[in-house]
């Protein structure tokens, strides 16, 4: 009777742990069949659309005499028709290649990417850490002293990081921090020290602001479940009931924002790195927009498509280790 009672134990075990790991391959394969078509798309419109726009990417430079700018549009393959330039272009990115940069000659996109890339995720990730200490710790407090100054003072805040740009909040740390002050660099990325902190500060705070109405909301919610009213019973302190109980189940709200925050928080970095001059792929890529370097354009857009539809896989699959119940919501 032991022996089966320990096979059946086993075999409970086994089979639910095959049914969790069936479940994510099985969300997996569903978002990467729906990403291919997406990607797609991203990249054909993105490709008409530019070359929809008036100019071209030789027309910023001195006036070139006509031999020589029909050889360079012959060189990039710009003198051929529209379909025929989207039917090459298709062909090298099925093969990897996302084309040379037309305003850097000598580099390719992909090698441009990958200068800027680390640079834009070294950012991302530092105002994803600004993010989370700054919001969680003040949807908890919120939370834990609800219809309290508490409670008011840091939703105001949040409200008002909401609906505050970021290139309206750089220029105002810049000016009070760097130029008032004169306590933080403005300009620059591994030069001087603290150079990091305001624009990590910058990106991250409209992000802390939305993680700290999710982690009051996902508190409040929790902290009004039987289970939670079971410890008080008990007679466990508020302490080990909010941290030890109630953030467990509060905080899934911001687990599921973390995939579109993180990949906004790449994509966003557009505007941070232009004020403050930091040398990532998001200033390649307004550099990119003005120059019209068409592969350039189309390469990022690729890239950041790609990391979107990671991050948010990524969440996804967080969000059902840390919610099982989740399961059904996501077939």
């Amino acid at each position: 009777l032991k022996d089966g009672i320990q096979t059946s134990l086993m075999f409970i075990i086994l089979n639910s742990c095959t049914s969790k790991e069936t479940d994510m391959l099985g969300i997996f394969f569903r978002r990467l069949l729906i990403a291919i078509p997406v990607i797609l798309i991203v990249t054909s419109i993105t490709f008409f659309l530019i070359r929809m726009a008036p100019g071209g990417p030789f027309d910023a430079e001195k006036t070139l005499p006509d031999q020589v700018l029909k050889n360079l549009n012959e060189v990039y393959n710009l003198d051929a028709p529209v379909l025929v330039q989207y039917k090459d272009y298709m062909v090298n990115l099925f093969q990897g290649d996302f084309g040379p940069s037309f305003r850097y000659p000598g580099r390719s996109v992909t090698e441009m990417i990958f200068t800027g890339f680390p640079v834009t995720l070294e950012l991302a990730f530092y105002a994803i850490i600004v993010a989370m200490i700054i919001g969680i710790s003040a949807g908890v407090l919120a939370a834990v002293k609800r219809n309290t100054l508490f409670d008011y003072i840091p939703m105001t805040v949040a409200m008002i990081g909401i609906c505050m740009p970021t290139f309206l909040l750089g220029p105002l740390l810049v000016l009070y921090f760097g130029i008032y002050l004169e306590a933080l660099p403005v300009s620059g990325w591994d030069s001087l020290p603290g150079d990091k902190i305001l624009p990590s500060l910058t990106l991250g705070a409209a992000y802390a602001a939305y993680i700290a109405r999710l982690s009051r909301g996902g508190m409040l919610e929790t902290l009004n479940q039987d289970y939670i009213r079971t410890a008080r019973a008990k007679g466990l302190s508020e302490f080990r009931i909010v941290f030890g109980h109630a953030m467990r189940g509060g905080l899934i709200p911001v687990i599921s924002f973390l995939g579109p925050a993180a990949a906004g928080l790449i994509g966003g970095s557009f505007v941070v790195e232009t004020i403050f001059q930091i040398p990532g792929l998001g200033r390649f890529y307004v550099e990119a927009a003005f120059n019209r370097d068409y592969t350039m354009i189309l390469g990022t857009t690729i890239f950041f498509s790609v990391l979107i539809i990671i991050f948010n896989l990524l969440s996804d699959l967080a969000l059902l280790l840390a919610n099982p119940q989740s399961r059904g919501n996501n077939q």
